[in-house]
């Protein structure tokens, strides 16, 4: 990185949940290692709890739970030279329309980086085009960077942000079978795919099923949270209750803790379609993307086709071991070498330009008028990018405006408040009538 008189680059990572602190923190590290790393959380459903921080075990040298508000009239090239926002799509738009707004008329702004935190395979226009405007949106594969390359394209937005890397956290020593040890078999579960208790409970059930027809293996179920915290998607029917009726045998464990220490003792990894398959494939860890509900969309697991490591549970339960396809890794991120060279080389060149121009999101009042003031108005802000309560008093305009703004700040505490109950309160209910 460019020499600085007054330091380390200082990089801001903006997260709204812990898998996308994970995702941020670590693309920051690949940027630079020894930058100056500031974590602003963003205040919400799935702000990261102490615990889940600390699970992650990822430092910050600050580290402070914000509004959106609060972080737009915080963050600027006085504090920062990189900005990472590593949120969900709606989010990244507002703060690139917030932060255009707040840097105006500044000489310096920082670089804004972006990208997505996992396997993309679901809204996959809506997502890039949310993103369209940072000066760097990270692919994580060459997949990935051909298809957001067109779909930039099929609009007409300029594709030179887009920056070809890997999930930053794939990393850990290669797959040595170990005979000290009992064959461990991983079902690594996610908050919402399959998001049905049916569904989930079928999945459990032959994890379980599968550690009584090899009572010489040990079965380890790595869940995702704690009862009651959030993550990235919505977990209405926590794995840790429905085994409570399964009465598993002795060689099943449910297991916390980072994905990297369990693949340590991980002998096949077995999934729906979590990214954690990626990090079991960068590995050379036999892995099985489950086709016992399906290849469908919705699940992600249409995503593996051609990888070679589509399987069900009985395959698995006769033994079977899948073997991935190298062409196939290699195209899609598990990748070998340095991928984040580019990257590095991309920041640098932005930080050492100086002033940069100002940011331009695809989507505008021009362009999506019916889209736009919707999505912002999620993070309080009025349809130029500013927050709405402060736009409504500037300028003495009147008090039918500060009315209206008041209004919009009502009904988004409404909307919180029944975000909470549906999200908290509603699925806690329920499992104590299912005591």
């Amino acid at each position: 990185m460019p020499e600085r008189t007054s330091g380390p680059l200082r990089v801001t990572v903006i997260a709204d949940s812990d898998t996308r602190w994970k995702w941020g923190a670590l693309t920051a590290r690949r940027i630079a290692p020894d930058a100056r790393l500031d974590a602003r959380l963003l205040r919400g459903r799935a702000t990261p709890t102490p615990r889940q921080l600390a699970e992650l075990g990822i430092p910050a040298d600050s580290m402070t739970e914000q509004t959106a508000a609060e972080i737009l009239a915080e963050t600027s090239a006085d504090n920062c030279d990189v900005l990472v926002i590593s949120c969900v799509g709606g989010t990244i738009q507002c703060f690139l329309h917030g932060f255009d707004r707040a840097w105006r008329g500044h000489p310096r702004r920082p670089v804004v980086v972006t990208g997505y935190v996992g396997v993309v395979y679901e809204k996959l226009a809506d997502g890039l085009l949310l993103r369209a405007g940072a000066d760097v949106v990270l692919a994580n594969s060459t997949d990935d960077a051909l298809r957001f390359r067109s779909v930039y394209e099929g609009v007409g937005f300029p594709t030179g942000a887009i920056v070809e890397t890997a999930l930053p956290f794939l990393d850990g020593a290669p797959y040595r079978p170990d005979g000290s040890r009992p064959f461990t078999v991983t079902f690594a579960v996610q908050p919402s795919a399959p998001a049905e208790r049916p569904e989930r409970l079928y999945l459990l059930r032959r994890a379980v099923e599968h550690a009584r027809r090899h009572p010489e293996r040990e079965v380890l179920v790595k869940l995702r949270s704690m009862p009651g915290e959030q993550t990235t998607h919505i977990e209405e029917h926590p794995y840790q209750h429905l085994m409570e009726s399964l009465e598993p045998p002795a060689n099943v464990s449910l297991v916390y803790g980072a994905m990297g220490e369990v693949l340590d003792r991980t002998d096949l990894l077995v999934t729906v379609s979590s990214t954690a398959a990626l990090e079991s494939l960068h590995r050379g860890i036999p892995t099985a993307v489950l086709t016992d509900l399906g290849i469908r969309e919705p699940l992600g697991n249409h995503h593996f086709l051609g990888s070679g490591c589509l399987a069900s549970w009985d395959q698995l339960d006769d033994g079977e071991l899948p073997k991935a396809d190298p062409e196939w890794t290699a195209a899609h991120g598990v990748a070998t070498g340095d991928p984040y060279a580019d990257l590095r080389a991309r920041v640098q060149g932005l930080v050492a330009a100086g002033r940069l121009p100002r940011l331009t999101p695809y989507y505008t009042l021009r362009t999506a008028p019916g889209y736009l003031p919707g999505i912002l108005a999620r993070q309080g802000l009025d349809p130029e990018g500013l927050p709405a309560v402060r736009a409504a008093t500037a300028g003495g305009a009147g008090s039918n405006r500060v009315r209206k703004a008041a209004r919009r700040v009502l009904r988004k505490s409404a909307r919180t408040a029944y975000r909470q109950g549906v999200q908290r309160v509603a699925p806690a209910i329920r499992r104590w009538g299912q005591l």
